[in-house]
């Protein structure tokens, strides 16, 4: 529209120049001050506009969260007319599922807006950038006004599986089976025995009688647990893994809680025991933020009977201080677990 009214104001611009016509050029000044005035009530419908942006306070990377927009007209007598709002397109930057549009706003006055918006990464989103725009009153000229909110948004790791997420997450769930069954001190019964499993609690009366290796299985006493430490010591060369690997441990962190599994989440500078320090949202924090760091030292495992679970690029590390029955998840591992 805006660029036919330009070709229309050149075409009768020189149609003024070449024949001298008084009547062209009054046309040609009408067209120009419709343009002048289009751009100055537009400016005018831009100014004094505010705008707030509420987000739940539980929002995962990669997944699109209700919020709430308000946009207030701070002007004292003038609306504001035909104003959309839309995220600014950017590398990191949040995305709004559909533009807003508010076809009137009156003086003094606050619309709010029910949108969908999704951060693309995890972190502290600080300064989130939307810009306001409108046609009015010609649609000649589409007029833009940024505006930057410095309110602080926490966005966890991906909660969705990443491919191969869920089948790592079967495959811990069995080993955890396996790893507690017999743990507890009341006899339960007596069964073969399963590859991979300790000799201690074999009953060898009932294995000469049956021909057949038996166990004793005990009742279990108490709630699994499993201790998982992410390992933070990760060359530069491997920043893209470990980001994965932070999404690995939100994603299991979170599958594992969500069925009655105890987390006690270690990592350097960072001990945390859910439920019994707080909930799973105290990890997914911890998460959001997280960055690889030199490490001295290797803690060992502090739990006797719990399941352990190490990711790492340095599984041997691990294995020397004393991790050597807990499941590692180097880079090859976790690759191949994604890869499907």
């Amino acid at each position: 529209m805006g660029v036919l009214f330009a070709v229309g104001i050149l075409a009768a611009g020189g149609g003024a120049m070449a024949s001298a016509n008084n009547l062209l050029f009054l046309i040609v000044a009408a067209m120009l001050a419709t343009l002048l005035v289009s751009g100055f009530v537009g400016r005018m419908c831009l100014a004094g506009m505010e705008l707030d942006f509420l987000v739940p306070e539980h929002v995962p990377a990669g997944r699109f969260a209700p919020a709430r927009l308000f946009v207030r007209n701070q002007k004292w007598l003038m609306p504001s007319f035909s104003i959309r709002v839309e995220a600014v397109p950017g590398d990191g930057a949040p995305e709004l599922k559909s533009g807003v549009y508010f076809p009137l706003i009156a003086s003094r006055a606050t619309l709010e807006q029910s949108v969908s918006v999704r951060f693309p990464r995890r972190g502290a989103y600080r300064q989130n950038v939307f810009a306001f725009s409108t046609a009015f009153p010609f649609g000649f000229i589409e007029r833009f006004a940024r505006v930057t909110l410095r309110r602080e948004t926490l966005v966890y790791p991906a909660l969705d599986p990443h491919p191969g997420f869920e089948d790592l997450l079967l495959g811990i769930a069995g080993d955890m089976e396996t790893h507690y069954r017999g743990l507890g001190k009341d006899f339960y019964r007596i069964r073969p025995y399963e590859a991979l499993e300790s000799a201690h609690h074999i009953d060898w009366k009932a294995s000469a009688h049956t021909g057949a290796v038996q166990v004793r299985e005990f009742a279990r006493e108490q709630e699994q647990t499993v201790e998982m430490f992410l390992d933070r010591d990760v060359p530069f060369t491997l920043d893209e893994w470990f980001e994965r690997a932070v999404d690995c441990c939100a994603f299991l962190a979170w599958s594992l809680s969500t069925r009655g599994v105890s987390v006690h989440f270690r990592s350097q500078g960072f001990d945390f025991r859910q439920p019994e320090d707080g909930d799973i949202y105290g990890i997914l924090r911890y998460l959001a933020l997280v960055y690889p760091v030199r490490a001295e030292s290797t803690a060992p495992p502090v739990g006797e009977t719990s399941y352990k679970l190490v990711i790492t690029p340095s599984p041997r590390r691990f294995a020397q201080a004393g991790w050597r029955n807990a499941r590692m998840l180097a880079p090859d591992s976790i690759r191949m677990d994604a890869s499907g």
